[in-house]
């Protein structure tokens, strides 16, 4: 086999490099909003602060409301609250479905997967107005109960139809010796089943926690007591109507996308296998 020459892997290399400068490039402009003393948009192709400081930061952290209780602290754990919740009801939800479609033969299966595929053709705003009239006769409305439920069951559909696809990709004969050796459907389930799909447990659960903590539109319509908005509807309240304060804006988006960027650090060996065996197969 042929070697490719020098010429070649420098031309791959520059590329690749080039690639990757216009990938971090707006990344390294929110990095130069959040770290600048200013809270204006420099107009500036030069992506690297002059002055460094920190005031942004310790402005969004440290605001308080009208009666002294620390916003965004309560702002940070109702995030993570409706995140992890939603990541939690969605998750066993969608295991325990994903198992029996790709498992089990019964009337309506086929319909019901097609029924689950249907639902992800229509966005959230179309939604909104049944959402808002099922939460408010259910009396949930401003709560972060109502606002898991509503992220749960949007992201369910999704979520079994990639745990499924990967449950297909299993090899029966794993939980057939199982059943020889006296292990109940149950126990295939927990002991057998489970350990083999922790690739695929992890891309659905980041991406329900991802769906929870990024979404913007029905939480701003479901929640009107700041002190239980979520991060991304805290940070919209920078941007005003005649003033974007930019500098808290960058900061906080920065604070914001930290979590989810640990979370595909702590996952990162799972999510390729996941991805493509739960993707491809159906």
């Amino acid at each position: 086999m042929n070697r490719p020459s020098r010429m070649k892997m420098a031309a791959i290399h520059a590329g690749l490099t080039l690639l990757c400068m216009a990938t971090l490039y707006p990344v390294l402009w929110v990095v130069k909003m959040a770290l600048s003393p200013t809270d204006g948009l420099a107009l500036t192709a030069n992506p690297f602060p002059e002055t460094v400081t920190l005031e942004h930061f310790r402005q969004v952290l440290s605001g308080t409301d009208a009666a002294g209780r620390w916003v965004f602290g309560r702002q940070l754990l109702a995030s993570i609250v409706v995140a992890g919740a939603t990541t939690l009801v969605g998750l066993t939800l969608a295991v325990s479905a994903a198992y029996a479609l790709s498992r089990f033969r019964f009337p309506g299966k086929e319909g019901g997967m097609q029924a689950l595929l249907v639902t992800q053709m229509f966005p959230a705003t179309l939604m909104m107005v049944p959402i808002y009239s099922i939460l408010q006769k259910l009396h949930l409305l401003d709560s972060l109960t109502g606002l898991v439920l509503v992220y749960a069951t949007t992201a369910l559909p999704f979520c079994i139809w990639n745990l499924k696809g990967y449950f297909d990709t299993l090899p029966r004969e794993l939980e057939e010796a199982a059943v020889m050796d006296g292990a109940s459907t149950f126990q295939v389930f927990v002991r057998v089943v489970l350990p083999l799909a922790r690739p695929a447990l992890a891309v659905t659960a980041l991406f329900s926690f991802m769906t929870a903590w990024n979404e913007f539109i029905l939480a701003a319509t479901l929640l009107n007591d700041p002190s239980r908005f979520t991060l991304p509807v805290a940070l919209q309240r920078f941007v005003g109507e005649h003033k974007v304060e930019w500098g808290k804006f960058a900061a906080g988006a920065l604070i914001v996308s930290a979590p989810v960027m640990a979370l595909f650090f702590a996952l990162q060996k799972h999510l390729v296998g996941g991805l493509t065996a739960g993707g491809v197969k159906g």
